[in-house]
Parts: structure tokens; sequence; C-alpha cells
């Protein structure tokens, strides 16, 4: 497991040892990330069950703004900051260890909002339709920010949500990455 391209390109990063984590490969990384392309520059990304920070790590490497990475597991935080040490990207990142849902509702409160939310949760335990609702619901993904959402090929999202539109779904095996927009216009972009 490697950083891809960018400002950190091919630094290996560390996984940790004895926990129920299942990175996210280089092959479907490289290509979600073909596929989000120059969006990625100057966005502000959130990484959720960020397991080894694979993901916002390499969108900071990339050019993003910032990353936030959430996960409740303490080693995993451990493991993310020491991959953001190594790739000397940790200036550009917050560390929250904290339940995802409990970490949304803290940045919802605080008008956080998220150009880009990668979203990894375990497969087959129900996560995928409450994450879409609240992400549906909520203010955490700017008017059109995109959540990349990775589940198992069993376990497929509901395709119609009032505001997150599905735009895309790739199949890499047992694994689907699916890409959601959000259509809801934020009050201060109204304002604007």
């Amino acid at each position: 497991m490697r950083i891809i391209t960018g400002s950190a390109k091919g630094a290996k990063l560390k996984a940790p040892h004895g926990l129920d984590t299942r990175p996210t490969t280089d092959r479907v990384k490289e290509s979600l990330f073909n596929i989000l392309g120059n969006i990625v520059e100057d966005a502000t990304v959130l990484d959720l069950f960020a397991g080894t920070g694979s993901l916002g790590l390499e969108a900071l490497s990339r050019g993003a703004r910032r990353a936030t990475f959430i996960d409740q597991s303490a080693v995993s935080i451990s493991v993310v900051k020491a991959n953001a040490v190594h790739t000397k990207l940790l200036e550009c990142t917050e560390l929250i260890k904290l339940d995802v849902f409990k970490a949304l509702a803290m940045l919802e409160a605080g008008g956080r909002l998220f150009d880009i939310v990668f979203c990894d949760p375990p497969y087959n335990q129900g996560y995928i339709t409450k994450i879409l609702h609240k992400f549906d619901n909520g203010k955490i993904i700017a008017g059109q920010g995109i959540l990349i959402l990775e589940h198992s090929r069993h376990e497929p999202p509901a395709k119609q949500w009032r505001n997150l539109k599905l735009r895309r779904s790739e199949r890499y095996g047992e694994t689907m990455v699916s890409f959601f927009l959000n259509h809801l216009q934020q009050s201060t972009e109204a304002e604007d």
C-alpha cells in the first residue's frame, strides 16, 4: 500500500496489525482518483472509517487543502498519524478518534463543510443506508460536493435520495465504489 502520485508519490503506508481493517487496494484507489481528476486540488476532504488514512493522504498528496480523518480505533488513528508524518502531510491533517456518527454530528454542529468525503465502512454491517441517510439530510458535504462510498457488491446502496444523486458506480471484484453528488445548496452559498 502506497501513495500513488503527487508530493508524497511512492511513500509506503503502514497498516494496523491485528485489527479487522480492509485498506482500499492501490488498484481501486488509483481508479477512483482517476475518476475524480482535478477536483481534488484545493479540496477539503473527510476520510471516514479512516483505517490507514490511505484515501485522505492520497488526496493531500494530489493537492487537497486539508483532510480530516475519523476512526473510533485509537490504533487506526495512531497509524494515520504515523503515515501523515512519514508522507510529510501532517500539517494538513486533523485526526478525530470518535464514533463516525458522533463525529459527524460534531462537525455538522460546528458548521464544517467538505468538498470530498471518502467513506469505507465495514462491509455488510448495515452502515450503507445509515450513512447515506445522514449525508442526504445533513449539512456536511458542500453544495456540489461528492461522497465516495466503498462497499460490498452484496450491499448496493439505494440510488434515489432527496439531495444525493448517484452519478457512477464501479465494481472491482467484490468491492463497489459509488459516487454520489450533493445537489443541496448550502444556505451560505444561496446568500452569495
